[in-house]
């Protein structure tokens, strides 16, 4: 059962960046598909960003052209750098893994982060 501990969330004025990282407790290369959500008060938990195995990432409509998903397989780390932020990207923001299919995504990710707070003021 693989553990994932997010980091790097914060405060930041409208327009900043901020770079979320998120570490997995085991080799993660080649077994999971990993993503981030995140959820807003009052708001379902929505995917922002996922990433293949094979490096292939899918986007959420809005947050394209802003935000970046990559991977570190050496350090089992997972990266969300978000720039041009707005004050609706606000929300916890959570690292998940889909293990059911050997790095392929197939939307069934089993394994969440504790999640980290980002907020963003205009």
């Amino acid at each position: 059962q693989v553990q994932l501990v997010e980091s790097g969330g914060g405060s930041v004025q409208s327009g900043g960046s901020l770079r979320l990282s998120c570490v997995a407790s085991e080799y993660t290369y080649r077994r999971y598909c990993m993503g981030w959500f995140r959820q807003a008060p009052g708001k379902e938990r929505e995917v922002v960003a996922i990433i293949d195995s094979d490096g292939v990432t899918r986007y959420a409509n809005f947050v394209k052209g802003r935000f970046t998903i990559s991977q570190d397989n050496a350090r089992n780390t997972l990266f969300l750098q978000m720039n041009s932020l707005k004050p609706e990207d606000s929300a916890m923001y959570y690292c998940a893994a889909d293990g059911s299919n050997w790095g392929s995504c197939e939307n069934q990710f089993e394994f969440w982060g504790q999640g980290i707070l980002v907020t963003v003021s205009s």
